[in-house]
């Protein structure tokens, strides 16, 4: 009867529905106090939104500050034509396409537990499998911002996981030439995607590469399987060649070499620029700054992206003080997350005066996830765990980029089911259960 009940606990698809099912809540709820008319139209008056909406009304993938402004490289493809999608079958700027994004995200945050568990077995057992994904289905960032960001978020931290766990399978000597091709097909997706996902593909491919060299032909490999090299190669050429068809788009489209996005300079500008001070910066984005879009219009998007960059390298060479205080804010605000000011935020503060238990209760998660989660890679590493460096890679890696831009508690969202797997591995190791399993049983249970 113990025996059933712990195999019930632990199955994927009651985790999936009670994250299902948890989101579901939280977003009729929300929409219970909110006017449907502010919720058909304010999420989308977004980049996203903006571009799907000029796709809808037949203008192209183009002008995303709303203003017809032509073809953009601002954005990846795949999630604004969703959103077109959207609009074509329930109508534009519609309660309905409202409901419908929402339900995407979070049918797709719900389903993130299923790579969140198969990666967290195969890391360190069945235990740390079930409970990263409880983590995940409990994590009240995962919770609110199905709701609250119609953006790629939920849908990067589905595929993040998948990457994960589909990076340890393919390290296996059993996988050969077909399982690289595929492994290549899911980061070309994810990449057109949420194009940040590319400063994690060169350590994979490398880790990739080095497993498979120390494995030696230790494994029992297929016959004719690729060497250690050539699998994480084909793997990389499969997922670049999924963005030659938009890079060569973005050529014709803007006359420039724009392999997925070209909005670098203005992120990097808006968090490093004379007029950036303790206010969010988002003011100054051309989305809402009149004077900025109008530059923008002016210029056109390739010299307006390449002024900002320009002139961001200037700011950050001529005040190196000011902008390590403001990457230390940017970095504390990454791991707490909270949305960066330029400021240090003070979560600790901010939870102590909550008068509300829900803040309380996501403050307290926001705290405790990141020190778990660093605690469980300390064990990793000194349990010897082989599969340590790839989820390493993931929380080291992916958010460096928003160290010197923005931080919004969307953007770290991707490597967030990681942070359950971490967690999870630091709660196991501390019980019985966890000392008694060794890490590498996972493969045998797979």
């Amino acid at each position: 009867m113990r025996q059933k009940l712990v195999l019930g606990v632990t199955a994927p698809a009651l985790i999936v529905a009670v994250a299902f099912a948890l989101r579901l809540e939280f977003a009729w709820q929300q929409q219970l106090h909110i006017a449907h008319r502010a919720l058909s139209t304010i999420p989308f008056l977004f980049e996203p939104g903006n571009i799907a909406y000029s796709i809808f009304m037949g203008h192209g993938f183009g002008s995303p500050l709303r203003d017809p402004t032509g073809p953009t490289a601002w954005t990846t493809p795949v999630y604004p034509y969703l959103l077109a999608g959207i609009f074509r079958i329930f109508g534009a700027y519609t309660f309905q396409s409202f409901a419908a994004a929402v339900t995407l995200n979070i049918t797709f945050s719900a389903l993130t537990c299923i790579p969140v568990f198969y990666a967290g077995r195969r890391i360190g057992g069945l235990g740390v499998g079930a409970g990263a994904a409880w983590f995940w289905a409990l994590f009240p960032n995962a919770i609110i911002l199905p709701f609250q960001s119609v953006s790629d978020a939920a849908l990067s931290a589905l595929l993040a996981a998948t990457i994960l766990w589909a990076t340890l399978k393919l390290s296996d000597a059993r996988t050969g030439a077909r399982d690289a091709c595929a492994y290549g097909l899911l980061w070309g997706f994810a990449l057109l995607i949420n194009a940040t996902l590319l400063a994690l593909l060169p350590f994979l491919l490398a880790w990739l590469a080095l497993h498979g060299k120390r494995q030696g032909g230790g494994g029992v490999a297929k016959p004719g399987a690729p060497g250690f090299v050539a699998k994480p190669a084909l793997a990389g050429a499969m997922a670049l060649l999924c963005c030659v068809p938009w890079t060569i788009r973005n050529y014709q489209q803007l006359h420039a070499f724009v392999p997925l996005r070209s909005v670098l300079g203005l992120q990097l500008w808006l968090g490093n620029n004379d007029r950036a001070s303790g206010e969010w910066p988002g003011r100054l984005h051309p989305i809402n700054n009149s004077a900025e879009r109008a530059l923008y219009e002016t210029q056109g998007e390739i010299a307006y992206m390449r002024q900002k960059l320009d002139e961001s390298v200037d700011f950050i060479r001529s005040h190196p003080l000011h902008t390590a205080r403001s990457m230390a804010g940017r970095i504390a605000a990454t791991w707490t997350a909270e949305t960066s000011t330029g400021a240090m935020p003070h979560p600790i503060g901010d939870f102590l005066r909550s008068p509300h238990f829900w803040l309380g209760y996501v403050l307290l998660w926001n705290l405790s996830i990141p020190i778990a989660a660093l605690a469980g890679l300390i064990a990793l590493l000194k349990r010897g765990n082989e599969y340590a460096l790839p989820v390493m890679i993931f929380p080291l890696i992916f958010p460096v980029t928003y160290y010197f831009t923005l931080v919004q508690p969307r953007y770290r969202h991707p490597i967030d089911p990681v942070l359950m797997i971490l967690a999870s591995y630091f709660a196991w190791s501390c019980s019985r259960g966890g000392s008694r399993l060794p890490a590498q049983k996972a493969l045998a249970e797979l």
